[in-house]
């Protein structure tokens, strides 16, 4: 399972989503935390379809998008969606 996160300079609310997201990587085997700043790549950023930051894709382990959301997540969202996922 990947989480990529999308993040923006400066934005407080992309440091609590990859704290949340980094808990989540831990207690989730062979899940990791992939963060893409969308300043240093926008054309990720518009080839996915972010809009806002923070936003988290959640993907299996072939890269196939199996969820998503904006805003900060708690860790019980986290944990769910990617129960869900799985």
């Amino acid at each position: 399972m990947i989480f990529d996160l999308y993040v923006s300079s400066f934005c407080g609310a992309c440091a609590r989503t990859r704290a949340v997201l980094t808990r989540a990587t831990d207690l989730i085997p062979g899940a990791r935390l992939v963060e893409h700043n969308i300043a240093s790549d926008p054309d990720r950023a518009d080839s996915t379809g972010i809009t806002s930051t923070p936003t988290v894709i959640i993907r299996s382990d072939d890269g196939k998008e199996v969820g998503r959301a904006a805003g900060v997540p708690t860790l019980d969202q986290v944990l769910g969606a990617a129960a869900r996922a799985v």
